[in-house]
């Protein structure tokens, strides 16, 4: 069951991306969205060259609701980051 926001362009349905918030209509996760902008350092013009299927609202709305939920969006990212380095190391230690 989808979960309405007050985002016209963010949605929340248990069965896309393991109920993690994405752009609307797409797989794009907002955290993506976020990390590409804050740790990337990609303005939303070059967020939308490297997925030509949005469009320019949909990243600002995506980023609106990432600073809105910051926090727990921000552990996300952390956990995400964890995660792969637990992974690289299981990766080299065969």
């Amino acid at each position: 069951m989808q979960t309405k926001t007050e985002h016209p362009y963010v949605e929340i349905n248990p069965k896309i991306c393991n109920g993690s918030p994405v752009v609307a209509g797409s797989r794009v996760r907002i955290v993506d969205v976020a990390i590409e902008y804050e740790y990337l350092n990609r303005s939303p013009d070059e967020i939308i060259n490297a997925h030509p299927h949005l469009k320019l609202e949909q990243i600002h709305d995506a980023l609106s609701y990432y600073y809105e939920h910051r926090t727990e969006m921000d552990k996300k990212i952390k956990e995400d980051q964890q995660f792969i380095e637990k992974l690289i190391q299981t990766q080299k230690g065969r």
